[in-house]
């Protein structure tokens, strides 16, 4: 039976305390568990890594861009985006996948990226618009899920660059290239904000009909400890019990582990100390939020009964062709074009390409 001391429960409870205990905030551990990830990275000259292929040119107007959405190789694309984004990226994941960049064919160089996945097991505004919790082998078959839709910056910030990616997401060749890739029947994409307590608003706003805000998922589990600290108490905690906790290759492995070594705490701590232990998973917790949630319909009428399983044929709305990529480009255009040159009369454009490094000050929450 795998137990832990009273002492080395004490110390697990001060571990967890000293890491959660810096944060107030949502962006400050997102930039903790950002620098964590940094340290793994490979150091690359300035021009001399991927960071030459990210869009730097930010005199161009949105008129005169040609866009093209690209499939890019695993290597590549996590690259990439480890060096823009301003979450952790995960590069094991199980179920589908499919990683693609939208590049700028005049200077050749990517403008953002998205990653495709099979949708999570449960979310409660979704099952509120299905009517009821889905059957999961038909679901997978016809939804889908975008975890990451990052633009590089300033490009999203200079020309409303989440909106390009996240339209180009609902479009009707993205979901072509998963159909013929997973051999789906796809009529919905489905999608949640970055951040939704800490930011009531979301680049998503005011994209119908590609997107559609449709309530707010529900969060109640106890964020990662990343680095250093998580590799020290894991290996007190397995040294302690004399054996692996978690099996080695288990998926979501460092999940199991944090979640087993809290069992371990509480089962071994009582009256005082228990409290105080309990409060500190409660305020870690506090750091997590309930994510604005966004479903597309691909401008396919009868879609929630396709995914409820009642049907598996297609009825096209009204506005079904406005769901094809250079439909949604053109949409952008429009947007981005009066960005831009509001900024520019104003003198607000920004000019600096935004590339994590150890000692990057990026504005999380923009």
């Amino acid at each position: 039976m795998k137990t832990l001391s009273k002492e080395q429960a004490i110390h697990c409870a001060g571990v967890f305390n000293d890491y959660f205990g810096q944060f107030n905030r949502i962006d400050q551990y997102m930039r903790d568990q950002k620098m964590a990830q940094i340290e793994a990275l490979p150091t690359t000259l300035p021009g001399m890594g991927f960071d030459s292929d990210m869009f730097d040119d930010f005199s161009m107007s949105p008129e005169v861009m040609d866009l093209e959405v690209v499939e890019l190789d695993n290597h590549t694309w996590d690259t990439c985006i480890n060096m823009i984004s301003s979450h952790s990226n995960m590069v094991s994941i199980p179920g589908k996948a499919l990683k693609l960049a939208v590049k700028e064919k005049n200077t050749n160089k990517f403008v953002g990226f998205m990653r495709f996945g099979s949708p999570v097991i449960n979310c409660k505004p979704r099952n509120a618009l299905l009517g009821n919790v889905p059957n999961l082998e038909v679901f997978n078959k016809t939804a889908i899920m975008g975890f990451v839709i990052v633009p590089c910056q300033p490009f999203g910030y200079n020309y409303l660059g989440g909106k390009l990616l996240a339209g180009l997401c609902c479009s009707h060749e993205v979901r072509e290239k998963l159909n013929k890739k997973y051999d789906m029947n796809l009529v919905m994409f489905e999608t949640t904000s970055l951040y939704g307590n800490t930011k009531g608003a979301s680049m998503y706003d005011g994209m119908k009909p590609m997107l559609r805000y449709k309530g707010n998922t529900i969060s109640d589990f106890v964020p990662m400890m990343h680095g250093k600290p998580y590799h020290d108490l894991a290996k007190y905690v397995e040294d302690a019990i004399g054996e692996n906790l978690v099996p080695e290759g288990a998926s979501s492995r460092k999940l199991k582990m944090t979640t087993a070594i809290i069992g371990l705490v509480k089962k071994t701590l009582e009256g005082e100390e228990l409290k105080t232990f309990t409060n500190t998973i409660a305020n870690a917790k506090n750091l997590t939020e309930q994510k604005r949630y966004y479903v597309s319909s691909y401008g396919i009428e009868n879609y929630i009964d396709i995914v409820n399983g009642k049907t598996d044929k297609i009825i096209k709305a009204q506005n079904y062709d406005r769901y094809y990529d250079n439909e949604i480009i053109e949409w952008w255009r429009k947007l981005a074009t009066k960005r831009f040159n509001k900024l520019n009369e104003d003198g607000r454009l920004r000019n600096d390409l935004e590339i994590w490094t150890k000692d990057s000050e990026i504005d999380i929450i923009r």
